[in-house]
């Protein structure tokens, strides 16, 4: 009889405590289905976009080794499609450059430059903002914009330093200012490691002759 006192009072306190917290406990519960069900329904979501946007860089890669105008048409509905709808890929980034790339192969220096002033202006990559300024600086240079070009060559990132300093001679050349050409094409040398990049950078020093 002593242990089914004990047994009773066992449940009737968690009677009491239920009756009093039952309602929270539910309510967390709850909660924390919700919690992981969203979490879940998340990272589909997310696995989703990622799909889709490379998809369209894929749908872009192809279109743009041809050089056609219907290819061109796909080029610029891709880089549409990933700039409006999965801006923070980083198929994004790399979609758009290639786009811009194969549009100036095709001659169209305002398209390609419309992908690069979206990609300087966009992406959270310094390195594809570092590239996009720097080819859109070529773009300009070949438009003979030279304050536009030497202005995008401001402050680059070390990476970029010695890559930033050769355009900005070459923009420097094609103004007839000489002098500040060889200065930045001397500091391009300096601050240039690849092999092949210096030698042509040596190589239009070497046609400006000694100073």
């Amino acid at each position: 009889m002593a242990y089914d006192i004990e047994e009773q009072e066992k449940l009737d306190a968690i009677k009491d405590w239920w009756d009093k917290n039952g309602v929270k406990v539910m309510v967390l519960a709850f909660s924390f289905a919700l919690a992981v069900l969203g979490w879940r329904g998340y990272q589909w979501y997310e696995q989703h976009q990622a799909t889709k946007a490379m998809g369209y860089f894929e749908a872009l890669e192809v279109a743009a080794t041809q050089q056609t105008d219907e290819s061109k048409v796909r080029v610029l509905a891709a880089s549409e499609a990933l700039r409006n709808d999965h801006a923070k890929s980083g198929y994004t980034s790399r979609g758009v450059l290639l786009a811009a790339e194969a549009l100036h192969q095709q001659g169209d220096l305002d398209a390609a430059k419309d992908q690069l002033q979206w990609l300087a202006q966009n992406s959270a990559e310094p390195a594809m903002v570092d590239m996009a300024r720097l080819r859109l600086a070529g773009i300009l240079l070949e438009q003979a914009d030279y304050p536009a070009a030497l202005d995008l060559l401001k402050n680059p990132s070390e990476a970029y330093a010695g890559l930033y300093a050769d355009r900005r001679g070459d923009i420097q050349y094609a103004q007839g200012q000489l002098d500040q050409a060889r200065s930045e094409w001397e500091q391009a040398l300096a601050g240039l490691s690849h092999v092949a990049y210096n030698q042509i950078v040596q190589l239009k020093l070497d046609a400006l002759g000694k100073e």
